[in-house]
């Protein structure tokens, strides 16, 4: 039989647990003609003599390799997402990937518009929004935004974006609109003072914003402008043309002196009568609003003109002031002027223009007496920051008994700035994370209380090289000195963006700084994060907070805002004929919008407030009503999406507002045709936070709309007769059978990971954000192989004794034999037929549910001759044990691994014997003993019943018996087969009944070999041939030819690489091939394909050797099987897990282990020895027929008369026959032939 692996026709017919569930091709025709994704051609694998197939692994799904773009990556747990789409088969695949969160998408004019907090796609710095082309990919960076982008709303027809979110661009502020021209165009409201988190167009054609805002506009500036002093004294200061005077030629003298005393030490001088400068460079950017500068009176000298350079831009800045002499408001750029007038104690000079800058000159060109020169300079920004770097925070000598600062627990070091605003701090810390291993405390230098947003700064990971070694920050914050909103709900934020971002952590009141209250931001890491991040350490980076004062409401909005595109200006006055802001104005104060979606005639709104008449989600109809929708939720809504009559919607909520309806737990669906909310299942035990629709054909003949859930919960609720499920923030919810797809007893696709939102792109063509691990179908540990993947009538669940952090299955640089404590999963599995019984051993280590409830552990047993009943072992041995072979004798299976625990009263150790004909256990054979005993294989002598049992141990019972030791079933005795043997065995295989190889980190009498041979009929062990070319330990081997002679091993070199070598008969041979270092080889298997490759000298070209494990493949990733050809390696089947790791393949387990057959499906050749047999025995038969036939004939012709039978015939015959002439007739020959 033949496994196809990429014809979409085939699918149907060779792998029917896929067309239960994929798009059908017509669905994704269109998506054809855009993205062109390589088929990959047939295995062709020669399955028929081989009975039924298991495959046995650590995954929680699995797919044939079917086209190139398939890969094993798990879904992302870094903050990072991709735009995905999806493969013939349906499976999503990654196209480009974004450094944070993709949250929303739509199509303008042939281009996809992508928004996010992103800083950088497909490798481009894309900082919040980006375009791609659907055709090729290609990303067109949307430049001069600096923030988030929450959504967009695009209008072809009006040839513009909206764009929403928190973020600056142009002169607007959270809003504002991308033009196809590529330009910005500002709004004609210029935004607001909060941010934007929906946009969407209502029935009237009026575009509505929804948010937490309060006004249009942008944000505000204190009362008292000007109120953060830049800090100059930590700033490298240094002088062109400066006096040589002592006391006087120091340039930093002017730095935090505001007496305007002149003298030594106070005052700064430039040489006599030449122009000069006086520079200040930091490690920190700004964007100053105002320069005081104190001017020297020193013997008669000082500045009259000067001007003002700013770094690194190198413009000399304009500015505003007042002129001393007329009391007028005057402009200056190149040639300021400074008073010499004693009553001037200073003069400011306010900037025309905000300008980023980390540097600046003040020129001097003309003086007053014999030179010039200052005695102070101070300068100023309305800009509120707290840096984590004091150096960079308000001086000590700033006229402020608060001035903004810092502390740190920890080990920091200063890291540059980069392509960032600043130097700033990294610490490094040791794995795993402890969330008190470092923090950092800002205080900002809050001079006026009011409403606030709050940003956080965090530079860029790609300009210091750590974005693998970054993860996740908790931030939390102290605002107010009293009241129940004192403190700011603690966010977790992610670290791993590649450019610069900012965050916005907190909109709402701060108090002022006082020396009794200081308001703060705390910033500490994640714990438990070690999963995520690979290496030994997390690096944690702390930059700067900032804080901006909104604008105080004039407009009476709060949270919705309605504009009308044809119109150019907006007239405050009209506001309050609109419906949306009639709604909103009706809010609670601290209310936001945080989801908006239009049908036909209405126009869905949802978030966190209320009203006299509204909870936290409400309609407005084509009319102008307001609709109560049942009265609405009981918390806030999140996400919303609209199906026909349909509005599912995501969020933190439990029932209705009058609660009426107490099983909507977060998720639930309104239908507006009934004005009744549903629950979706009993809903799930946290937070929704996208909703998303998508299609799966679960039925064989048409794709169906499915909902998928994105959040932050662990369980889906049980509810009917379904029970709770175990879920890591992601579900699916199938609409036609009103259930959740992990609850369905029919085969089903693995999808787990994150969605955020998606986008119609043309026909049935959809493009995903998100990340997604998706396999064509969930299977817990274990799946057929027939026609294709098929699941057994089993639940595998992870044993509770493995968290989720060290459940990873392999472990590089160990042997399955040697990584007992991580292996989770079916390692192997047997089949056993007797007698009408058939029976499938699996084991491994796991816990299952038995057929009566039950609960059992690492061995099960499936009757499939009995309605496939679930048995199993229960605590009688150690859950903790983990089985790594099996082998059937007679009636009775031998399982052995780290095995520990008692069977009617005996010590297990190693090794257990269970009847499979009575369902109970044998009479155990004596425990193994050692210090860390393990089996690693398990193998019946053939043509007997002697069980020779391979792994690290020293004795057998009392028996010392080192690594391979002989259990004879009829005597129930051990025996040690040979005395030359030591070490670890990682593996055995008979080569015949009389000769067995055994591999692993062996000695032969003292002498190390990775691999030994051991001669039965001579009791005798030695090193295999050749053995000492052997690199490294066997860790896997298998025959290479149908008469064993000839072996394939693979196994770890000393420097952890991984090693494949074939034994040809008469030499070791490299297979040739270059695996990535990652590689773990748990088994080997030669397998007869139906078509023939390129024969090499190391495989023919009827034959391909199947390697399982973790495989690493140059250029490609991981594989958990692959097949060689003897030139090249490709990978067979990709697993996934449920936790964001990649699955592995421990072992393939058959029936029958006919591997080696004849091309075509060639029959056995016993099975033509014996057909041949009959038909001689049939020829021989027809030959005797015929010879009797003829026999006859020729006695009939001679007048042949029957013999008397009776004896009354034979006594009358006697009388009339003379003796005498029977007598004579014996010396008679035979007649000759008739005369004529």
């Amino acid at each position: 039989m033949r496994i196809s692996s990429h014809r979409i026709c085939d699918s149907r017919s060779r792998l029917p647990m896929s067309s239960t569930w994929l798009l059908t091709l017509t669905s994704l025709a269109s998506l054809s003609r855009a993205i062109t994704f390589n088929p990959i051609p047939d295995a062709n694998l020669d399955t028929s003599q081989l009975g039924r197939i298991g495959i046995g692994g650590d995954f929680g799904g699995i797919s044939l390799y079917q086209f190139e773009e398939q890969t094993e990556l798990p879904f992302s747990t870094n903050g990072s997402q991709q735009l995905l789409s999806r493969l013939p088969n349906g499976l999503f695949v990654s196209l480009l990937e974004a450094d944070a969160s993709i949250q929303t998408m739509c199509m303008f004019q042939g281009q996809v518009i992508l928004g996010g907090n992103f800083t950088s796609l497909g490798g481009k710095q894309s900082p919040g929004i980006a375009s791609v082309n659907p055709d090729t990919f290609e990303v067109t960076p949307i430049a001069n935004l600096s923030g988030q982008v929450n959504s967009l709303l695009c209008d072809d027809s009006a040839g513009k974006v909206y764009v929403g979110g928190s973020f600056r661009a142009a002169d607007s502020t959270n809003a504002i609109t991308w033009l196809a021209s590529e330009s910005w165009a500002s709004l004609p409201f210029a935004g607001f003072n909060g941010p934007v988190n929906s946009i969407a167009k209502a029935p009237s054609g009026h575009v509505i914003f929804g948010g937490s805002f309060t006004g249009l506009g942008n944000t505000s500036v204190p009362s008292t402008p000007d109120g953060q002093i830049i800090n100059l004294s930590t700033a490298t200061i240094e002088a062109d043309q400066g006096t040589s005077t002592t006391g006087f030629n120091d340039p930093k003298n002017i730095v935090c002196k505001t007496g305007g005393i002149d003298g030594a030490g106070n005052t700064w001088l430039l040489q006599d009568k030449t122009p000069g400068a006086w520079r200040a460079s930091f490690k920190f950017g700004f964007e100053p609003t105002k320069l005081r500068l104190w001017n020297t009176r020193q013997d008669g000298r000082g500045t009259r003109t000067w001007r003002f350079t700013a770094q690194p831009i190198n413009g000399i800045m304009n500015f505003t002031y007042i002129d001393p002499v007329t009391n007028r408001n005057t402009t200056c750029t190149s040639e300021c002027h400074l008073s010499n007038d004693p009553s001037v104690e200073f003069q400011d000079f306010h900037f025309v223009n905000k300008v980023g800058m980390n540097g600046f000159r003040i020129d001097v060109s003309e003086w007053y007496g014999n030179g010039g020169g200052l005695d102070g300079i101070q300068l100023f920004q309305d800009d509120i920051f707290s840096y984590a770097i004091n150096d960079f925070n308000e001086p000590s000598c700033a006229n402020t008994s608060t001035p903004s600062s810092a502390t740190t627990t920890g080990s920091w070091s200063v890291t540059p700035s980069g392509e960032s605003n600043s130097q700033y701090l990294s610490t490094q810390l040791s794995k795993p994370v402890v969330a008190d291993a470092a923090s950092v405390v800002f205080y900002p230098d809050i001079r006026e209380a009011g409403e606030y947003i709050i940003k956080l700064y965090t530079p860029g990971c790609r300009q210091d090289n750590t974005c693998s070694s970054r993860g996740q920050v908790n931030v939390s914050g102290t605002l107010t000195a009293t009241g129940a909103n004192r403190t700011m709900e603690t966010r977790i934020l992610y670290q791993t963006n590649e450019f610069p971002k900012y965050d916005q952590l907190h909109i709402g009141s701060v108090d002022a700084s006082s020396d009794s209250f200081r308001p703060s931001i705390t910033m500490t890491p994640v714990p438990g994060q070690d999963q995520s991040i690979p290496g030994d350490n997390f690096v944690m980076v702390a930059q700067r907070v900032g804080f901006e004062l909104m604008i105080n409401s004039t407009s009476g909005l709060n949270g919705l805002f309605e504009y009308d595109p044809s119109r150019a200006t907006i007239d405050a006055s009209d506001l309050s004929s609109s419906a949306f802001v009639k709604l909103g104005s009706s809010f609670s104060t601290n209310s936001a919008v945080t989801s908006l979606t239009a049908s036909n005639d209405r126009t869905f709104v949802g978030g966190n407030f209320t009203s006299n008449n509204v909870s936290n989600i409400a309609a407005i109809d084509k009319n102008g009503q307001a609709v109560a929708l049942d009265g609405g939720l009981n918390g806030q809504i999140l996400s919303m999406y609209l199906s026909d009559s349909q509005l599912f919607v995501g969020g933190r909520f439990n029932n209705t507002q009058d609660g009426s309806s107490p099983e909507l737990a977060n998720v639930a669906v309104y239908d507006s045709t009934e004005n009744k909310w549903t629950p979706l299942g009993a809903g799930v035990d946290g937070t929704v936070t996208s909703i998303v629709p998508t299609t799966l054909n679960l039925s064989g003949s048409a794709s169906e709309e499915v909902i998928t859930l994105t959040g932050h919960f662990t369980r889906l609720l049980a509810f009917g007769s379904n029970q709770a499920v175990g879920s890591g923030g992601f579900a699916v919810w199938v609409k036609s059978q009103s259930n959740w797809l992990q609850n369905l007893d029919m085969p089903v696709p693995l999808l787990d990971g994150a969605l955020s939102t998606s986008v119609g792109v043309s026909g049935n063509q959809t493009l995903y954000a998100g990340s997604l691990s998706s396999q064509l179908l969930r299977a817990n540990g274990v799946a057929t192989l027939s026609s294709g993947f098929g699941s057994f009538p089993i639940k595998i669940q992870t044993p509770a004794s493995l968290s989720s952090s060290s459940a990873n299955g392999l472990s590089k640089r160990a042997s399955l034999a040697n990584n007992t404590q991580t292996v989770a999963g079916i390692v192997t599995g047997a089949f056993y037929e007797s007698d009408g019984r058939n029976v499938t051993v699996l084991g491994g280590h796991f816990a299952a549910n038995a057929s009566n409830g039950s609960a059992i552990y690492n061995l099960g047993f499936i009757d499939g001759a009995n309605s496939n009943t679930v048995t199993g072992l229960g605590t009688e041995i150690s859950e903790d044990s983990v089985f790594l072979a099996l082998a059937i004798q007679g009636d009775n299976v031998f399982a052995g691994g780290r095995v520990n625990g008692t069977a009617q009263g005996s010590d297990v150790n190693g090794l257990l014997s269970y009847n499979l004909a009575s369902k109970s256990f044998n009479t155990q054979p004596p425990a193994l003993a050692g210090d860390d005993v393990v089996v690693s294989s398990v193998n019946v002598r053939p043509d007997s019943g002697d069980v020779y049992v391979g792994g690290s141990f020293d004795r057998a019972g009392s028996l010392p018996c080192p690594s391979v030791c002989l259990f004879n079933t009829g005597t129930n005795q051990w025996n040690r087969p040979g005395f030359e043997l030591g070490g670890d065995v990682n593996c055995m295989m008979w080569s015949s009944s009389s000769v067995l190889f055994a591999g692993g980190n062996l000695t032969i009498n003292d002498t190390t070999t990775f691999l030994a041979s051991y001669d039965a009929s001579g009791s005798h062990w030695s090193a295999f041939l050749g053995a000492s070319e052997l690199p490294g330990p066997v860790d896997a081997l298998t025959p290479a030819s149908s008469d064993r002679s000839q072996v394939w091993v693979a196994g770890t070199q000393p420097d952890g690489s991984t090693y494949l070598m074939k034994y040809d008969g008469s030499s070791w041979v490299s297979a040739g091939v270059s695996l990535d270092r990652s590689t773990v080889i748990s088994s080997l298997q030669m397998f007869t394909v139906t078509e023939s490759h390129d024969s090499t000298n190391i495989i023919a070209s009827d034959q391909i050797l199947m390697i399982t494990g973790s495989i690493g493949i140059p250029g490609f990733g991981t594989a958990s099987s692959a097949i060689f050809n003897g030139t090249s390696i490709r990978p067979f089947a990709l697993t996934s897990n449920g936790d964001s790791t990649t699955g592995s393949i421990y072992r393939i387990f058959v029936q029958n282990e006919n591997f080696f057959t004849s091309p075509g499906g060639g029959m056995p050749l016993v099975f033509v020895a014996l057909i041949g047999l009959a038909i001689s025995l049939g020829l021989m038969v027809l030959i005797v027929l015929a010879g009797l036939a003829l026999d006859r004939y020729r006695k009939k012709r001679e007048g042949y008369v029957p013999a008397p039978t009776s004896m009354f015939d034979r006594g009358s015959g006697i009388q009339r026959i003379p003796p005498q002439e029977l007598l004579n007739s014996l010396n008679q020959g035979r007649p000759g032939a008739p005369h004529v």
